[in-house]
């Protein structure tokens, strides 16, 4: 039962970490088509459809091969190389090739209620490896799959369906699961091919190179001249200017980078052009962080948000319904009484 809590807390805490976030399983593997890396993979869908906040990739259920006994010498990728066709569904009404996973942009996501979908902040939505909002093609697999090493060897089943699962209470998994899942129709070893390639160019960044790369991208956004409409759609890049200044803790002339960054939150939630639903849902999730801090500007972003961003926030959920921003705004009421 503690799937849908570790997701939660993931995103809560690194959500302005990193570009982007997978959401997998232990026997599930990413495999793009190609020798990209998965992140320039995501870059061109997502890029195709602005209000894209995640790619939703489907399952390629692979089977036992064959194989009884588990033999632990070899890796799983080499053990395991045959699969359903990539179309599958089955009528028994167990996961299939039709189920997805996720790699979103976790500071559009608002919520987690299943380990196969996100809910994101208003307007944002999962997209296909077609670029088109999930829903509208059953099953997609010449772009970027999720290989899903369900059964493995049938000891290995046994004893994954005496251990349950992660999700419900239940202990045991369904006898008949092994039977439907242990799929051997197609040899597919393409996942082996693109490891190899991608290791023959794989190097790692240094730590060194790495902060040095952020520090300079964040002052130079925080520092860049821009025309009056600036601040529309930005506050995304400033609440993650935010967050990435606390943690390195530089300085720009004699301010902190941070002190700069809240200076830009502040001046684009009164100068966006408009500022919409989902900007200010994701302003209200970095709130709490954000009036922790120990700048002046902290209170007026406090007084902004009680007296201009919660109206306009309760006068928009009357017009959505949306039971989940209620509640989002009650906390955030709360929130703002208690801290003076």
């Amino acid at each position: 039962m503690m799937q849908y809590p570790a997701y939660e807390d993931a995103v809560q805490k690194y959500r302005f970490d990193c570009r982007y976030m997978a959401f997998i399983d232990i026997d599930e593997f990413i495999y793009p088509k190609t020798n990209r890396i998965v992140s320039e993979v995501l870059d061109e869908i997502l890029s195709s459809e602005s209000n894209a906040a995640g790619l939703a990739i489907n399952w390629q259920i692979f089977g036992s091969n064959g194989q009884d006994k588990a033999d632990y010498s070899r890796g799983l990728l080499e053990r395991f190389t045959r699969r359903a066709p990539s179309d599958w569904q089955d009528s028994h009404g167990f996961l299939n090739n039709v189920y997805k996973k996720e790699i979103n942009n976790p500071r559009l996501v608002h919520y987690c209620t299943n380990p196969h979908f996100f809910h994101y902040f208003s307007g944002k939505f999962a997209v296909n490896s077609d670029g088109e909002r999930i829903g509208s093609k059953p099953i997609l697999f010449d772009k970027i799959v999720v290989n899903h090493y369900n059964t493995k060897s049938k000891e290995e089943f046994l004893n994954k369906k005496n251990r349950g699962r992660a999700t419900t209470s239940t202990k045991t998994l369904p006898q008949e699961a092994f039977q439907v899942h242990d799929r051997n129709d197609v040899f597919d070893d393409g996942i082996l091919k693109y490891r190899a390639a991608r290791e023959k160019i794989f190097s790692f960044e240094s730590e060194e190179s790495r902060s040095s790369r952020v520090i300079n991208a964040l002052v130079q956004t925080l520092m860049q001249t821009s025309p009056e409409d600036f601040f529309t759609g930005k506050l995304e890049t400033f609440l993650t200017c935010r967050a990435v200044a606390e943690k390195f803790q530089i300085k720009i002339g004699e301010h902190l980078a941070e002190e700069y960054a809240l200076a830009l939150i502040y001046r684009t939630l009164f100068k966006a052009n408009p500022l919409t639903y989902s900007e200010i849902q994701q302003f209200l999730k970095a709130l709490p962080e954000i009036l922790t801090r120990p700048f002046p500007i902290c209170k007026e972003i406090k007084t902004l948000a009680q007296d201009n961003i919660l109206p306009r926030l309760c006068e928009t959920w009357k017009n959505f319904g949306d039971m989940k921003a209620r509640d989002d705004i009650i906390y955030v009421q709360q929130l703002l009484r208690l801290i003076k």
